[in-house]
């Protein structure tokens, strides 16, 4: 079950947001959603998915709308102001949890590359499904040290799969591929759920 919020974010707008908390949370995850002007928002099915695999761990989630987006406030800033609303996300659902609770991140597409700025790799449990590769720079992106998830379709033109396995060598964790998954993961987010869901169950295990 998720209840309606908004999210402030510091010097920026109010983001729409659905919070979902369960009793006895093991932890927290923010999902960030695909690029605004190609028409994602915190309802795409693929973020869908991944809140709905989080809860299914026991896990609170936040999805919300990016800074112009729905009925978030602002407009958007190419990924520089949307990385605040991120931080805004964590704040914000950390502020329903428990001291010292494991607030973690999953961004799909244009949010990937917006959470994993936003954050800490290999700090903050980070989740990044089909992270487009060949649109923006990754170099960043240092050792992930098993916190780290890296996941996107056989056939994603954005997401090269060889792309991809450098990334995770360089990040020092592994490639997960879809067979035969696309960029939107059409017919294919059960397996999807699954990678993430084996994910999650790791980082309950080593808390």
């Amino acid at each position: 079950m998720e209840e309606a919020i908004t999210v402030p974010v510091p010097e920026g707008p109010t983001l729409e947001a659905r919070l979902h908390l369960p009793r006895d949370p093991a932890g927290g995850f923010v999902l960030c959603h695909p690029h605004p002007l190609y028409g994602g928002d915190m309802d795409n099915p693929v973020v869908i998915r991944a809140a709905e695999v989080a809860q299914a761990a026991g896990y609170a989630t936040l999805r919300f709308n990016f800074r112009g987006v729905g009925t978030s406030g602002g407009s958007h800033d190419n990924g520089q102001g949307e990385q605040a609303d991120v931080r805004a996300a964590m704040a914000s659902l950390a502020g329903q949890l428990a001291g010292g609770a494991l607030v973690g991140v999953i961004g799909y597409s244009f949010g990937a590359h917006t959470a994993a700025r936003a954050t800490r790799p290999g700090e903050t449990p980070l989740g990044l499904i089909a992270p487009p590769l060949g649109l923006y720079d990754w170099t960043f992106l240092g050792p992930g040290r098993g916190r780290l998830l890296l996941i996107a379709g056989t056939r994603d033109t954005y997401c090269p799969a060889d792309a991809l396995r450098r990334l995770a060598d360089v990040a020092g964790t592994p490639a997960h591929l879809i067979e035969g998954a696309d960029h939107f993961f059409f017919g294919k987010l059960y397996p999807l759920g699954e990678t993430i869901g084996t994910w999650l169950t790791g980082l309950r295990r080593a808390a």
